[in-house]
């Protein structure tokens, strides 16, 4: 995946010696959930676009389910840090919200939108993952959703955003909206349409 920036893994997988860059083996692993999800996913699969084989594959990491929870850990860090780096640079609460707004719409269309959100896919799947997947899903989803929050109210104290509405409704409200797009990119919408969504979706925050 392109968009993905080089950046350290957890500490789990240091500290063995490697013979390929396993950022870049685990970007597109990123790529091959996104598409198809964890349970569509095979160990052929993740070999074939991780360009590893499979002694490789089990050196790095114990079985499927860790090479999922490393690429969740890292898609998670990698997308916040754009993801807040975006939204900063408005001058007021509502700019970083239709800045945060933007940030998905662009994500939703085009060739990353068909490819869709590691994200958003592991939470539709969240009912048939075990605890430990399960946990480091909800732990994404909710470092999103402060994110939000803490822009409502950055809005609402400069007054640039309602003040009649709870923060954390309204940032639970916009959660909703971000991930929606996220699934509706899946079906190719343009860039245009993705903006109008977004016109709308600020009226929330009038």
């Amino acid at each position: 995946m392109t968009e993905i920036a080089s950046s350290p893994l957890p500490n789990r997988q240091r500290g063995r010696p490697r013979e390929f860059d396993v950022d870049a083996a685990i970007d597109r692993a990123i790529g091959v959930f996104s598409e198809r999800g964890f349970h569509a996913t095979s160990v052929g699969d993740l070999t074939e676009a991780m360009e590893l084989t499979q002694g490789s594959l089990y050196k790095a990491f114990k079985d499927k389910k860790d090479i999922y929870i490393a690429a969740v850990e890292r898609y998670k860090l990698v997308q916040t840090k754009r993801f807040e780096a975006k939204v900063q640079a408005g001058e007021n609460g509502r700019e970083r919200l239709r800045a945060a707004m933007e940030f998905y719409a662009g994500n939703s269309a085009g060739p990353s939108g068909e490819q869709g959100c590691l994200i958003v896919g592991a939470a539709a799947d969240l009912a048939s993952l075990d605890a430990d997947v399960a946990r480091v899903v909800r732990s994404a989803i909710e470092a999103r959703e402060k994110i939000l929050a803490r822009l409502v109210r950055e809005g609402q104290a400069d007054g640039s955003v309602t003040g009649r509405g709870d923060a954390d409704v309204l940032a639970k409200t916009a959660l909703c909206l971000l991930y929606g797009m996220r699934v509706v990119g899946k079906t190719g919408p343009s860039r245009e349409d993705m903006s109008s969504v977004v016109d709308a979706a600020m009226r929330i925050f009038d």
